[in-house]
């Protein structure tokens, strides 16, 4: 029985390891920082600032101003009564891997095209309005433009955040749109109208929502406040009552632009007014028909657990630690794999989900699985470890590294 035990405990450290791996949200990086002070570019192009710690007590920690090609990575940024990171008429300019706390927003591009903020760590937004973002697109516009994997996480009493991501007026391409796809977003400000996500704000275009997982994010998880061809889908909501919760997802075209293409399908919602009822959706019917709203679904078993308890300063697991199915009846093979990969399941796992990621966190595949023994062509994979996770309504059932090799 002890043996048991020991295996099941060591199957669940593993799975949730792996868990933090095969999403690759926040940072991962574990170095160590130089001191710096505030730091300012104006007209600068083709570098990078990687590895500063910058706290400024009277304004903003980086700065740029007309600049273009540079990387800012790796850097610790914070406590600040500004934002942390400032563009203005920016162009390509990637921030990863840093890790922002107690500061007005995190990020805050004003008029700026082919914009990344990735693999960030950001922790107790404090604003005030207008200020109050993990990161904001103020007048983004173009291709390139990215908020993508991070993690933001508010602790009641010590933060006032406003939205955790917000787009405005902002415009994408219909080949590009601006993505806001893998946030992890727990925790929300004390107003009544700041929530998760915020797309359309005062009008854009081109906008995709994706993926995104919000967890009590105050008023709402996301709001389409206006613009159009907006596509929100593939994100899971949930609050239990608080004070200021309202509603999962919401469109209603606040401004005077006509608003519509907009599109709100597969998402899962779980959220409690604040008087106690179920609240999940709203549509205040001014934004067109929404296309595939019928599609979005109440989930009862969405709760806290949709996110691991610690999410923030999470590095990735390493991919040494091979499989976390010690006593997992799912077959998976060949391993290494050349043209094709097949996964033998039991007959319980019904309508499981299997998702392959790569070493970046990046998802590759997303598929249901239909049977008991599925097929997967690896021929359009490139050769290296993937990470592939079957989950079965909400709980994950095996997480295992694979290789891809080419003849």
């Amino acid at each position: 029985m002890k043996n048991i035990k020991k295996q099941v405990l060591l199957c669940l450290v593993f799975m949730i390891m792996f868990q933090c791996f095969s999403y690759g949200q926040g940072s991962s990086y574990s170095g160590t920082y130089t001191k710096s002070a505030p730091v300012t570019y104006q007209d600068s192009h083709d570098l990078t600032i990687s590895g500063l710690q910058i706290t400024n007590p009277s304004g903003v920690c980086i700065s740029l101003n007309n600049c273009y090609n540079i990387t800012i990575q790796n850097c610790k940024l914070g406590p600040s009564v500004e934002v942390a990171i400032y563009l203005y008429n920016c162009k390509n300019i990637i921030i990863k891997n840093c890790s922002m706390e107690n500061i007005a927003s995190g990020l805050l591009s004003d008029t700026g095209t082919g914009i990344q903020f990735i693999y960030n760590d950001v922790k107790n937004v404090l604003g005030p309005m207008p200020r109050g973002q993990m990161a904001q697109f103020d007048n983004g516009y173009g291709t390139g433009n990215k908020i993508n994997y991070n993690i933001c996480e508010n602790i009641v009493g010590q933060n006032n955040q406003e939205d955790a991501v917000n787009l405005f007026k902002s415009n994408g391409t219909a080949a590009d749109p601006i993505q806001v796809i893998g946030n992890w977003i727990r925790g929300g400000g004390t107003t009544n109208s700041g929530g998760g996500l915020l797309a359309g704000d005062n009008g854009g275009s081109y906008q995709l929502f994706e993926d995104n997982i919000c967890v009590t994010t105050g008023n709402e998880g996301i709001e389409v406040a206006g613009g159009h061809d907006i596509i929100v889908r593939k994100n899971k909501f949930y609050s239990p009552k608080t004070a200021i919760s309202n509603v999962g997802i919401s469109v209603h075209n606040q401004y005077t632009d006509p608003s519509y293409n907009i599109t709100i399908e597969n998402n899962e919602v779980n959220w409690t007014f604040f008087t106690g009822e179920l609240n999940n959706y709203y549509n205040y019917g001014n934004s067109g028909t929404i296309i595939g709203w019928s599609t979005n679904v109440y989930n009862p078993n969405l709760n806290e657990s949709i996110l691991p308890v610690k999410i923030i300063g999470r590095v990735q697991a390493t991919t040494d630690v091979v499989s976390t199915s010690i006593t997992s009846p799912i077959k998976i093979y060949p391993n290494p794999a050349i043209d094709h990969l097949t996964i033998e399941t039991t007959s319980d796992i019904k309508n499981g989900v299997l998702v392959i990621y790569n070493i970046n966190g990046q998802k590759m595949l997303e598929q249901t699985l239909q049977d008991t023994n599925t097929e997967i062509n690896t021929n359009n994979f490139a050769a290296g470890v993937y990470i592939l996770k079957i989950s079965n309504e909400n709980r994950i059932m095996d997480v295992r590294k694979i290789t891809i090799r080419k003849n």
